[in-house]
């Protein structure tokens, strides 16, 4: 991903806060020139057995994710395979109409992070399931009710014959966090003040990422 330099991200931490926020990425492998590129839309969470702390662009980082058997992105899919992993934050559009001065044009705000790394097919049920299980605590945790799971591990052992698991080596990782900063610190202050007067939950959640940027 190309990323100019205002935008990159402050530091890795930035990085990080957007994966775990924003967990449904798109796995992306070259596949064949018969075949094409393969694209899944997937739920990914960092390895909670890994507690190291992150590095910058992240490499050395081990991310979780599970897909449907049946999905033949699962059968192009090799131990030792380069992927890209790309999550989306939030992100809104810019009227010139904000800006207050002419001339402007329209830009959209944005931001995101693509992650490159090797892949590893998981074999095993049990540590099938315990991607599974690491996956709804995650989950819970962030965004739900913390659901006891207890009672559902029965149905879960039935399922998950279906459900391949992965992990992901990181090598690297970029962030794109286009929050309007080439913009004079007037016009930045309208851009939030803009977006925080949204009904969207989108503009309100872009407006406060801008509103802590450095």
């Amino acid at each position: 991903m190309f990323v100019p330099k205002q935008y990159r991200e402050p530091d890795g931490s930035w990085m990080v806060e957007l994966i775990r926020r924003n967990p449904l990425a798109l796995l992306v492998l070259n596949g064949t020139p018969a075949d094409g590129p393969f694209a899944t839309h997937l739920p990914i969470i960092p390895d909670p057995e890994m507690t190291d702390e992150w590095t910058d662009d992240l490499s050395g980082a081990t991310l979780l994710g599970h897909m449907n058997r049946a999905n033949p992105h699962w059968g192009a899919l090799t131990t030792g395979d380069t992927v890209l992993l790309t999550f989306t934050g939030p992100h809104a559009y810019v009227s010139p109409t904000v800006y207050e001065t002419t001339p402007a044009a329209p830009t959209w705000n944005f931001t995101s992070v693509h992650v490159r790394g090797t892949v590893h097919k998981i074999d095993s049920l049990e540590e099938t399931l315990g991607v599974v299980q690491s996956t709804v605590r995650a989950f819970e945790d962030e965004f739900g009710n913390a659901w006891d799971m207890s009672e559902s591990v029965d149905y879960f052992r039935k399922i998950v014959p279906a459900v391949g698991a992965f992990r992901v080596r990181v090598s690297r990782a970029d962030g794109m966090f286009k929050l309007s900063q080439e913009q004079p610190a007037e016009v930045r202050d309208r851009v939030v003040r803009s977006f925080d007067g949204r009904e969207c939950t989108r503009h309100r959640e872009t407006a406060a990422m801008m509103s802590r940027l450095p």
